[in-house]
């Protein structure tokens, strides 16, 4: 069945200062959402909605303990731009009172106006700490976040959730989970469809996030295998789902969102950049992590974006291993100009994945953590010291 603009879905209100319009989200990545990532996504949902409202653009994973001590990096993770609004920060914590004083203090200080909790990180050093995509298995421990962030949020700025299915396919978490989070007050859910032991590896479930949509009154949104626009369209119309949130797809592509906006409105445009102004857009990327850390700080976090910016495209092993070492942006620049730039878009990676395609590893998780759902019991030194990536 073809998507019509009476079926596709509405916007997300979530509060008056946050309409999802469209309903998409821009899944938090550790060391990729940062201002300047979050900036370009913007820049290219407006070139298809201009003044009106945009998806919603989630900043790196702030850790709740960084944030109550003040730590330097977090401090300077949360800061937002003029242009951002509304602001979104995803608060990731295992003790109860510790996230709830993060949310107390995001609130007080007027620092956001959205918090997602992080249930969904499949990353070692966080499922081992009881956190991420390990902690639904603990119901209770569960519910006790959600209601302290809502309650330290009183009303005043939404509260969701973003979760997986479960640890693996013996312990799956998404049902009792999205249940909880709706009891809790949550605004809306998002599911990933993979377990924390596929991690980024094998294929989503759609199907999880169809029975989630069934099975709550609350908003479901969809995450996992959106690598296209078209790919969202298709997830709404298999699931049900009130939107989508989007990670990996827009590695190298901050483009995306315009893609998605063009979708959501119900038009065909999509976008299909050749290499000049890919390598533009590559160049603006580093100058704003340049503003953001400082050049030098700034160029070695670009590197890792310099692959997902080429694939496709008909570059030198050479010129290639240069731009993915560069250390200055008069570098970038004289190295971007050895590119051929009358490429096309390369549209045989179109529906491809990108960024991390690894799986089927056992999770890491505290000891004895499987052997009660009930337990309430906050780990040993289970809170991380810093955030994002």
């Amino acid at each position: 069945m073809l998507m019509t603009l009476q079926t596709l879905p509405k916007p997300l209100t979530l509060s008056s200062k946050v309409v999802v319009d469209p309903p998409v989200v821009l899944a938090p990545m550790a060391g990729i959402t940062n201002i300047a990532f979050r900036r370009l996504a913007r820049e290219a949902t407006a070139t298809q909605l201009g003044e009106r409202s945009g998806a919603l653009f989630v900043s790196e994973m702030i850790t709740s303990r960084a944030l109550v001590e003040g730590n330097e990096k977090t401090m300077r993770l949360i800061r937002f731009g003029a242009e951002e609004q509304p602001r979104s920060i995803q608060l990731y914590g295992v003790d109860p009172v510790i996230v709830g004083q993060a949310a107390r203090r995001i609130v007080e200080n007027d620092w956001a106006d959205h918090i997602d909790l992080n249930f969904g990180c499949p990353v070692p050093k966080v499922t081992r700490k009881g956190g991420g995509a390990a902690l639904p298995w603990h119901t209770d421990l569960f519910s006790d976040i959600v209601e302290a962030t809502v309650k330290a949020a009183d009303g005043a700025v939404p509260v969701t959730v973003k979760m997986r299915v479960g640890i693996d396919d013996e312990h799956i978490t998404f049902r009792e989970a999205g249940l909880r989070a709706q009891d809790a007050g949550a605004a809306h859910v998002a599911l990933h469809g993979r377990t924390a032991a596929q991690f980024y590896g094998g294929q989503a479930d759609w199907d999880r996030i169809a029975e989630l949509v069934q099975l709550l009154d609350i908003p479901v949104l969809g995450n996992g295998d959106i690598w296209e626009a078209d790919d969202a369209l298709r997830m709404v119309r298999e699931t049900g789902c009130a939107g989508v949130v989007v990670g990996r797809g827009c590695l190298g592509r901050p483009w995306l969102f315009a893609d998605l906006a063009a979708a959501f409105a119900g038009s065909p445009q999509r976008s299909r950049p050749g290499l000049e102004q890919v390598a533009a857009t590559m160049f603006r990327h580093a100058e704003l992590l340049a503003d953001f850390i400082g050049e030098d700080r700034g160029l070695a976090d670009f590197r890792k974006h310099v692959a997902w910016y080429l694939k496709g495209f008909s570059v030198g092993g050479e010129l290639r291993t240069a731009l993915a070492s560069v250390h200055t942006l008069v570098e970038l620049r004289s190295l971007l100009d050895l590119l051929d730039l009358q490429q096309p878009f390369p549209t045989a990676v179109l529906g491809q994945p990108r960024g991390r395609t690894t799986g089927g590893r056992a999770v890491s998780l505290p000891q004895g953590w499987l052997s009660s759902r009930s337990d309430r019991s906050v780990p040993r030194d289970a809170e991380l010291a810093d955030s994002g990536g």
